[in-house]
């Protein structure tokens, strides 16, 4: 029996993966975006304790609309063995798994979780390890080892990118993030999300201090601008 830290559960998202999923949401972060919208789950020790069974004893009382599950957070690779173990009996069940990650953590500790999973979400947060180290405290390299260990085992990958005024939002940044992401067959489509401030009041009620108050919504014909020059490199973006 393995146990792991849970935020909070989902039971009809529609955001993270094909279809309705039942969603982890998963206690922990290694990360500290400036843009974070749960920053209430990046302590380790917060949240429920839950056993592997128990989790998928919740996910079977709603699998007769479900598509499949999620593990979302936080980050989920922070807690591998219980993704691992989850998703391996949800497989056996019929149920598929995907893996909303960062690809912070140590790679060979998260392999068999990634190996269980249908589909793996991966957020890389800027195209440049500098970039990356700015807005969330550490370097892109995990991220890419993952990517990188997604397109060797020819894992599913859907590429998520937080598109941050005056931080990522500009083209340099999008030009040198599509010249690194072009050459992997794995990545099915591009979602491209537009920064807001819908997570600040989470800051507020933590005593926590938000870097980016003040900053505008990304604009949406930028944003729109980002997805046409996407798609023209050759991405299938949403």
């Amino acid at each position: 029996m393995t146990t792991a830290r849970i935020h909070h559960t989902e039971t009809f998202g529609t955001v993270d993966g094909p279809g309705v999923r039942f969603v982890f949401f998963m206690q922990g972060c290694p990360l500290r975006c400036l843009y974070c919208h749960n920053p209430d789950s990046i302590d380790p020790h917060g949240g429920t304790l839950w056993t592997n069974t128990q989790a998928v004893q919740e996910v079977l009382r709603y699998s007769n609309f479900i598509k499949g599950v999620t593990f979302s957070g936080g980050e989920p690779l922070l807690q591998p063995e219980f993704v691992h173990s989850v998703a391996q009996r949800l497989q056996k069940l019929g149920i598929p798994s995907a893996i909303d990650t960062a690809g912070a953590p140590d790679l060979p500790l998260c392999t068999a979780a990634i190996d269980a999973a249908e589909l793996i979400l991966l957020d890389v947060k800027a195209a440049s390890d500098d970039l990356a180290r700015k807005l969330t405290g550490r370097g892109n390299r995990r991220s890419f080892l993952t990517l990188d260990y997604c397109e060797h085992t020819g894992k599913k990958v859907w590429l998520r990118h937080v598109l941050v005024p005056g931080w990522t939002l500009k083209f340099r940044q999008l030009e040198t993030l599509a010249h690194r992401l072009r050459p992997y067959k794995c990545i099915e489509r591009l979602e491209l999300l537009p920064f807001h401030q819908l997570g600040a009041p989470k800051w507020e009620a933590a005593g926590m201090d938000y870097a980016l108050r003040g900053l505008p919504p990304a604009d949406p014909e930028a944003v729109e601008e980002a997805a046409d020059y996407f798609t023209g490199m050759g991405f299938q973006v949403i």
